[in-house]
């Protein structure tokens, strides 16, 4: 596996992984109504807390994606 496998693997999965962020956004500030109506029918969650769920999962996978795949890349790109 050469290093530039490995930085444009990286950056690859920092695209997709922002890709998924937005549409996540997306379907939480667009579609908020539907999927609160559909995931309540599974779990007895109120509205506040709901949201509160998916900021702090949106967070925790912001930081995810900044830790596994943007920093590493931004290193191979500065190393070599």
């Amino acid at each position: 596996m050469t290093l530039e496998l490995i930085r444009s693997a990286l950056g690859w999965c920092t695209v997709i992984n922002w890709a998924l962020l937005l549409f996540w956004w997306l379907m939480i500030a667009f579609a908020h109504d539907w999927i609160y109506r559909y995931h309540s029918k599974w779990f007895d969650v109120s509205a506040e807390r709901f949201d509160e769920i998916h900021y702090q999962g949106m967070a925790l996978f912001k930081t995810g994606v900044f830790m596994f795949n943007l920093t590493p890349y931004l290193a191979l790109r500065i190393v070599g």
